[in-house]
């Protein structure tokens, strides 16, 4: 089969579109002809991207963990899944991912793709989407009427945190890049603020969703109300700074929950939440889809078509 592999850790510069051998499910698992693949851009940095869980080194490695494809094959093993069947998930990140035209999935872990949405626009949902469903719900349990602060709402996990934040009944605050504002609104959010939080009001939310880390979440403690709640995606919090503003800080990597990804793809097709592809690029060209971080963009994930 042809896919994207990297045989030494580093950076996009280090991607080749090759041939690759060809996987075999295992036990428990269902092998996927992929159609599309979402990327995401600091998967590269990750030591699991390159090592098993024990530290050994994995590598050649496949990238991108979204994957929106059909049943190619099945262990033995495996019930409830046939051969045809239009599926997506989300792979675990220490294993080969979805950039390639064939990938191996444990069957438990896929969820049938949404009906009507494309393979390229689901696949922008299983690690994206399934962050902010898992945030808002998991971990900050939002409840109806709570006043929600989603920082980065144009990007890949931010887009679909302000849908799902407006869908389970929070009223939604957004910041981003200003040329973005009218887009954000059209997902949900009452309000928009321009990135740097100017105008932020000290105390006023419930729940704060930080998809950017950093100085931004350096200021998020003091935006929420005595007992709220902050969910930041970028790295662990500051307990103490959370016990001195009186809040609730959280920090969780994504896991694979075929019960939340059917919930999602019924809300896809409900019409209730869009799927949102920022740009896409062939397999072929998938170096060029990961050398394309930290350049303007359409709001989204970018995502490799592979059929």
């Amino acid at each position: 089969m042809k896919a994207l592999r990297a045989h030494v850790r580093g950076g996009p510069e280090r991607l080749v579109y090759e041939e690759a051998p060809a996987p075999a499910p295992g036990p428990g698992e269902a092998l996927v002809a992929v159609h599309a693949a979402a990327i995401t851009f600091a998967e590269l940095t990750w030591d699991l991207s390159w090592t098993t869980k024990d530290g050994r080194d994995r590598t050649p490695v496949i990238p991108a963990h979204e994957v929106s494809g059909t049943v190619a094959g099945l262990a033995g093993d495996v019930t409830g899944i046939a051969v045809g069947d239009e599926v997506y998930g989300l792979i675990d990140f220490d294993r080969d991912g979805a950039a390639a035209e064939l990938t191996t999935v444990p069957a438990a872990e896929l969820a049938a793709k949404p009906r009507t949405a494309s393979h390229a626009q689901t696949a922008t949902l299983p690690l994206a989407a399934l962050t902010a469903w898992q945030a808002l719900a998991d971990y900050a349990a939002l409840e109806p009427g709570e006043r929600v602060l989603v920082h980065g709402g144009a990007g890949g996990v931010g887009v679909f945190a302000v849908q799902l934040a407006a869908i389970l009944g929070g009223r939604v605050t957004a910041t981003g890049r200003g040329r973005d504002a009218s887009f954000v609104r059209d997902l949900g959010a009452e309000a928009f603020v321009s990135a740097g939080g100017e105008g932020l009001a000290p105390g006023r939310f419930d729940v704060v969703i930080d998809t950017v880390g950093g100085a931004v979440l350096d200021a998020s403690y003091e935006l929420l109300r005595s007992g709220g709640r902050l969910v930041t995606l970028s790295a662990p919090p500051s307990q103490e700074r959370a016990r001195e503003s009186g809040v609730h800080a959280m920090f969780f990597v994504v896991t694979p929950d075929p019960g939340e990804l059917a919930q999602l793809a019924k809300l896809v097709d409900e019409g209730r939440l869009r799927a949102v592809v920022s740009q896409s690029f062939p397999l072929s060209d998938g170096r060029r889809a990961y050398e394309s971080a930290g350049r303007p963009r359409p709001p989204g994930k970018t995502v490799l078509l592979v059929r």
